[in-house]
């Protein structure tokens, strides 16, 4: 029996690996089913280049588990070692100093074990002790036993082993009991040992027999060998894809589209990838591509990888050039995975170019679920604009697409206003903005429908890349100061009669909260509506953002500004405004008269105090003009309550306003119940 120290610089390296790597311990099965793997597949190499004579028979690695012993066993049938290879693989552990390591790999179990091949040593953070039992491929050479308590002492002995290979036997430690659960071990592997290049069994097949399951002779294989990325596309059928993405994906709608990825110069990558459907927000997430090094599970957090608008992708990448222990570090300063990252967009962008001009109807078909992939795209991702803005598209509110180029050549003569603009109409709900979208129709224009979850959040890029180009939401505004074609059509109404018109209106408008309206008067034209809400396409954009950019919190919670429009040209608006001028007429009159001759008074004053430099104006004549002032501003609330009064029982005007609110949405509750019984009672 040979009796040894490992060779470290410091006794405390198994409570440091414990420690440092506990939240990632689960990766300790997956190091040592990698072993096993490698082991086999060194004996395979062996085997084709004739230094191996023997029979391989079955390779299948077997990973036993022993509720009574408390062991968890992973056997392999490869090439083993003998008694001067343990000393060597197993044994010799060199770092520069424990300090250096711990500060180093503190954050990162994975760095740990990649940078000093400590993946054997992962097995002591679940284990008390760990054995090997190994036998070399060699003929004539000894089978030896491996022993270690989690301490820097071990043991190595004789003993008797039939076949070659290594049993490597985890005594699990008492606080990781939930290890010899066979439900966790199966987990495991089917995380990390789902695709390795070698079987894998746990334990045996069952079967439902006698009422109840049994176990049958035939091993329970865990893993595909010969997973889908692995094979040549050209072999593969549609089929093969859909099929592969269920077995990835059980509980996914079929895909929209894939990429098969191939390269091998100058890195090596291979892989699928999958555009999903997406049907809400909830499946909308990130961290659903899995990465392999050489069919091993490395993570699922693939950024630094893969460009951050197609993390939102599904599917598998698998490169022997990103480490199997890869750090996040890592990812961001290496020049390969950085090439990689390159080369993913460049494929995926030349995968969408050839599918929408090789078959553009199932294309635009599936646009409405694409389209959120790469408006992402666009929008983190300035080179990939570059390339999708020859096959992303606009979609109409009557369902016709259009690339970029096509829809700008449709509107450009009919939509560029007086300056020369070339203002692109959107709607965001057909249905909410129907009026808004018919009153453009009817003009000719064109209405984009941008209801995605991104749309909206493009109309700035949008406008940044289109030359003289505005993007505008369809009930932004009247449609006519939307799109101007000529100087605004003044309305013949004198300024009183605009004021006390407004004042009608404004009057009556309902609280609501986080809403604010401004009233105007605007000859509109006979035919138009009496009456119609707009709201400012700035402030809404700027709420909109708020949602998605730091920063701009104070936008969201600043109330919603509407613009009430009154159509003066309208014979309604007209007969409120007659209605109100005779049942108001006596009692402003005088009122009218008072507010006119203390304007010309406060004119006056600030006529003659224009003359004088700032210290030469008395206190006296300072509060002369305050009180001037405010005897104006009394008046014009005394005119405002009397309008105010006149008006409280007017149903034309409360029919009005309400018709609009409920245009918009915002007519609910009791305001919705006063509208219901005023429309009954004025159609008796």
């Amino acid at each position: 029996m040979q009796k040894g120290n490992i060779g470290v610089t410091t006794e405390n390296i198994f409570p440091v690996i414990k420690k440092f790597l506990y939240s990632d311990h689960e990766i300790f099965l997956r190091e040592l089913v990698s072993n096993a793997v490698d082991a086999t597949q060194k004996l395979k190499t062996l085997s084709k280049q004739g230094d191996f004579k023997g029979e391989e028979g079955d390779l299948t690695i077997h990973i036993k588990l022993d509720k009574e012993k408390g062991t968890l066993t992973i056997s392999d049938r490869g090439i083993g070692m003998n008694a001067e290879e343990i000393d060597k693989y197993i044994n010799q552990i060199a770092f520069s100093g424990v300090n250096d390591f711990m500060e180093k790999y503190k954050e990162n179990a994975n760095g740990i074990i990649g940078h000093f091949g400590l993946g054997f040593y992962s097995a002591f953070m679940v284990s008390k002790k760990v054995e090997i039992i190994t036998k070399s491929y060699r003929e004539n050479e000894k089978a030896v036993k491996w022993s270690c308590d989690g301490s820097p002492e071990y043991t190595i002995e004789e003993t008797e082993k039939a076949d070659r290979g290594s049993d490597v036997v985890l005594y699990i430690d008492d606080d990781c009991k939930d290890f010899l659960e066979e439900q966790r071990i199966q987990t495991l592997l089917n995380k990390y040992c789902k695709f390795l290049p070698v079987p894998i069994a746990f334990g045996k097949k069952t079967e439902w027999k006698d009422g109840k399951q049994v176990e049958t002779a035939e091993n329970n294989v865990i893993n595909d060998t010969e997973p889908l990325w692995t094979k040549a596309p050209s072999t593969l059928k549609d089929e093969d894809y859909k099929n592969f993405y269920r077995t990835l994906y059980p509980m996914q709608d079929e895909p929209l589209f894939w990429i098969h990825l191939n390269v091998d110069y100058p890195f090596n990558l291979t892989g699928i990838l999958y555009f999903p459907k997406v049907k809400s927000n909830i499946e909308l997430q990130p961290n659903k591509i899995q990465l392999y090094s050489n069919q091993v599970f490395v993570t699922d957090q693939v950024e630094g990888i893969v460009p951050q608008f197609l993390t939102l992708l599904h599917g598998v990448i698998d490169s022997p050039d990103i480490p199997l222990n890869v750090s996040r570090s890592y990812l961001q300063s290496d020049a390969n995975v950085k090439k990689i990252s390159t080369y993913i967009t460049k494929k995926v962008a030349d995968r969408l170019q050839s599918i929408f001009k090789e078959d553009r109807k199932n294309y635009e078909e599936k646009w409405d679920d694409l389209k959120i992939f790469i408006n992402y795209g666009m929008l983190s991702q300035e080179d990939f604009y570059d390339r999708a803005k020859d096959f992303a598209l606009f979609k109409d509110v009557d369902g016709k697409y259009f690339t970029f180029d096509e829809y700008r050549t449709l509107i450009k003569d009919n939509q560029t206003d007086k300056d020369g603009q070339l203002i692109y109409l959107y709607a965001t709900d057909k249905d909410e903005q129907y009026t808004y979208i018919e009153s453009a129709k009817n003009k000719g224009y064109s209405v984009l429908l941008f209801d995605g979850q991104l749309d909206v959040a493009t109309v700035s890029m949008f406008e940044q890349k289109f030359e003289k180009s505005r993007f505008s939401r369809v009930d932004g505004d009247i449609i006519d100061r939307i799109i101007v074609k000529e100087e605004t059509k003044e309305s013949k109404l004198d300024k009183n009669d605009r004021d006390n018109l407004s004042q009608v209106f404004k009057s009556q408008l309902p609280k609501i909260n986080q809403a604010e309206f401004n009233v105007e008067v605007q000859a509109l034209g006979e035919s138009a509506m009496p009456l119609i809400i707009t709201q400012s396409e700035y402030m809404r954009r700027m709420k909109e953002m708020s949602k998605y950019q730091a920063g701009m919190g104070f936008y969201g919670s600043m109330p919603d500004m509407f613009t009430l429009v009154l159509n003066s040209d309208h014979k309604l608006i007209q007969n409120v405004l007659d209605n109100c001028s005779k049942t108001t007429a006596d009692a402003l009159k005088p009122i009218e008269s008072e507010i006119k001759g203390q304007e010309a008074r406060l004119a006056a004053l600030h006529q003659s105090q224009q003359k004088k430099k700032p210290e030469e104006i008395t206190q006296e004549e300072k509060q002369d003009v305050e009180n001037t002032q405010k005897a104006i501003d009394e008046q014009k609330q005394k005119k405002a309550d009397i309008i105010a009064n006149a008006a409280k029982d007017n149903k034309i005007v409360h029919q009005l306003i309400d018709l609009a609110l409920l245009q918009n949405g915002m007519l609910k509750g009791a305001g919705l119940d006063k509208f219901l019984k005023r429309s009954i009672d004025l159609i008796r």
